[in-house]
């Protein structure tokens, strides 16, 4: 592909294409005729996407002869709940979509997880793909089947797994976010390197300064880059039953600072100061040793994302750990890193030092 990149997701009987290119997004229409039949689509997308990438997606879709239903939900993870997914809904069915209507999700992590768990409940499953909007969604949410919401007891434990058909990134759309949430995606970066590929690390540690310019083919090599680590490990574990857990380096401590503050924290920002306490604890452990507890620190700090500052009460940070769905055996599971590239799972972190972990953040 031209000025592009594809990476193929291979899983039984849902197998699927991540395709990165700059320009993909006014292509979108010509893009879905070839992968469905149906002649109407479907797009869910959020009050922030809606003006500025929506009507390019609708055009192109119709355009290529689609007819266009389309659902707009409010921005921000708040709104990430079951009472918004069933204003989908309402929308979906009140215009008789069928089977094999596509649903299209524009935008971040939210809108893709909220439009997946729709996609694969709403007549049983339609067909469903990935247009993300955001860094965090394209290196991330978007690829390996992960849908659903919110909770008031904590953050996504209501969805399923449910792939999409394609994930269709347009690096170019990188230029309409605010510098806080493009550096927000940078936190899945890091942790995709520091769990999979140290000499994928080295290069982040001498690329950032480009990255953080919104150079395109370095954007485009990055997206491919981090897909390709996201789609291996999707690909060994689909379920997360043993290696997909890997992915939630930095989660655990990530999630209950997001959920404890009441999403005050985006999920970027969390996870930073989440694989800054997973990484104390595995210096503390010794399964590391400090000169890569240093560079670590330092590339999340040369990213723009925080590795201290932390205001929220120890106690309310360890409560809501405690409902975290990693939970195994009545044990709070963590992923540290015994060594840059290298992530093991451990239930048998002291409560205390998890306690100091997170004092470590203040």
């Amino acid at each position: 592909m031209d000025g592009g990149a594809v990476v193929h997701v291979k899983l039984p009987n849902a197998g699927y294409d991540i395709a990165v290119r700059p320009g993909l997004l006014a292509e979108i229409g010509q893009t879905l005729a070839q992968l469905v039949a149906a002649r109407r689509a479907a797009v869910v997308t959020d009050s922030h996407v809606d003006p500025i990438l929506l009507p390019a997606v609708q055009k192109s879709l119709e355009n290529a002869g689609f007819e266009v239903i389309t659902s707009v939900i409010p921005a921000g993870e708040t709104h990430k709940s079951l009472a918004y997914v069933s204003s989908i809904y309402d929308r979906l069915l009140s215009a008789r979509i069928e089977r094999s209507t596509p649903l299209l999700a524009l935008g971040g992590g939210v809108v893709g997880d909220m439009a997946g768990f729709v996609a694969a409940t709403v007549l049983r499953g339609v067909p469903f793909v990935q247009i993300p909007t955001t860094l965090l969604s394209m290196v991330d949410a978007s690829i390996g089947g992960k849908t659903g919401v919110d909770h008031a007891m904590g953050k996504n434990l209501i969805g399923s797994f449910y792939q999409p058909i394609a994930v269709l990134i347009d690096p170019q759309v990188l230029r309409t976010l605010p510098p806080g949430q493009f550096r927000n995606g940078l936190a899945e970066c890091i942790k995709h390197d520091l769990i999979r590929d140290e000499k994928g690390f080295a290069r982040l540690e001498t690329e950032m300064d480009s990255i953080l310019k919104l150079d395109m083919a370095d954007l485009t090599e990055l997206i491919a880059h981090n897909a390709a680590i996201k789609a291996a490990v999707v690909e060994a574990d689909p379920l997360e039953k043993g290696e997909r857990a890997h992915l939630n380096f930095g989660h655990t401590f990530g999630h209950a600072i997001e959920s404890a503050s009441g999403f005050a924290y985006a999920h970027g920002e969390a996870v930073a100061l989440g694989m800054t306490a997973a990484t104390f604890v595995s210096r503390k452990l010794g399964i590391i040793d400090q000169t890569a507890r240093q560079r670590i620190i330092a590339i999340i700090q040369k990213a723009g994302l925080p590795t201290s500052g932390l205001t929220l009460e120890t106690d309310r940070i360890m409560e809501t750990m405690q409902s975290d769905k990693k939970i195994a055996g009545g044990q709070v599971r963590f992923v540290l890193l015994d060594g840059i590239g290298r992530a093991t799972l451990r239930d048998d972190v002291p409560p205390e030092l998890v306690r100091q972990a997170v004092e470590s953040l203040r």
